[in-house]
């Protein structure tokens, strides 16, 4: 038989682990079901997190999965490949999930909190580094790169901007034009102000030695050395189930500039499909480990609120009968 429960949270990241703990402690029943992909898996700390700054993402992960499970919930590791709308559920709105081993379950409110994927630019040896010596934000890194060299991979009209912020952490940053359009007059004067090389050229491959980066390789032969490589990904949402679901993604855009896409939500996490929230990453491009948390409680308050709505509905309708 399917086992049935009043949420079922996609994704067992920050998000989705605080949208299950608050689901938990409000008696629901929960499943949570992770694919065991964080985003932040290549790298070592979690940083800007209260309490926890310098915790292995893994770590924090793991303390997650214990507290919930003494609340009662449930973890499953596996993927959820389909959701089925109205597939009924004696308790309201019903969804039916298969995972992909075969299993199904139901829930009455499902929480997708599947984050989302950094596509980097195709340059030879940069996805290796990814998350060590190849990062792309600061408050992340910056201060692990302080004072180093960096250099900027130029692929949008973003990686100025990206230049110039990195500034703050080290004296030598470099940005290498690579695929971007070449700075009008006035970056170049903002560059120059900050003292930040400006190198023309493509990049043919990223240089390592002794498992560190040395600096890029451009198509000319020349060495712009380094110490790390800072990247401007585009960020994209793991769409299977969203796509299976009916829910509609958008186009996030800064100064005209495609970044990736997102699921349009309430600040609550509602979505247009009744029933379907989403917490973190897979609705907010920007958000760090700590505001994902943040996002996941704030959701798991409004599923529980839409639940007990249901539930008093139900049972004024009982006593009427």
């Amino acid at each position: 038989m399917e086992e049935s429960y009043d949420v079922v949270v996609v994704g067992g990241g920050p998000a989705g682990l605080a949208g299950a703990l608050c689901l938990a402690r409000a008696r629901r029943t929960v499943l949570v079901v992770d694919a065991g992909a964080p985003r932040n898996v290549p790298a070592e700390h979690v940083h800007n997190y209260l309490g926890r700054d310098g915790d292995a993402p893994g770590a924090l992960l793991a303390d997650g999965r214990a507290e919930i499970r003494g609340y009662g919930a449930d973890v499953v590791d596996g993927t959820v490949v389909a959701a089925h709308p109205g597939a009924g559920h004696d308790d309201g709105i019903g969804f039916r999930l298969v995972l992909e081993d075969g299993r199904s379950v139901r829930a009455r409110r499902v929480l997708i909190t599947t984050g989302l994927t950094d596509e980097l630019p195709e340059v030879p040896g940069l996805a290796e580094r990814w998350g060590r010596d190849v990062v792309h934000c600061p408050y992340c890194h910056g201060w692990e790169w302080r004072e180093q060299p960096l250099t900027v991979l130029g692929t949008g009209p973003l990686g100025v901007q990206q230049a110039q912020l990195f500034r703050q952490w080290s004296h030598d940053i470099t940005f290498v034009q690579h695929t971007a359009p070449a700075p009008d007059a006035q970056e170049r004067e903002q560059l120059a102000a900050l003292g930040i090389a400006c190198v023309a050229g493509e990049v043919s491959r990223v240089e390592v030695a002794g498992d560190r980066v040395t600096g890029l390789r451009l198509d000319s032969g020349e060495l712009v050395p380094c110490r790390a490589v800072v990247v401007v990904p585009r960020f994209t949402v793991r769409s299977g189930l969203i796509d299976s679901l009916g829910l509609d993604t958008a186009e996030e855009e800064e100064q005209g500039h495609a970044v990736g896409t997102y699921v349009p939500s309430a600040p609550t996490g509602g979505t247009e499909v009744p029933g379907v929230y989403v917490a973190g990453n897979v609705t907010d491009l920007h958000a760090q480990v700590l505001a994902a948390a943040a996002a996941g409680l704030t959701t798991g308050t409004a599923v529980n609120a839409d639940l007990q709505a249901e539930d008093l509905d139900r049972a004024l309708a009982a006593r009427r009968a």
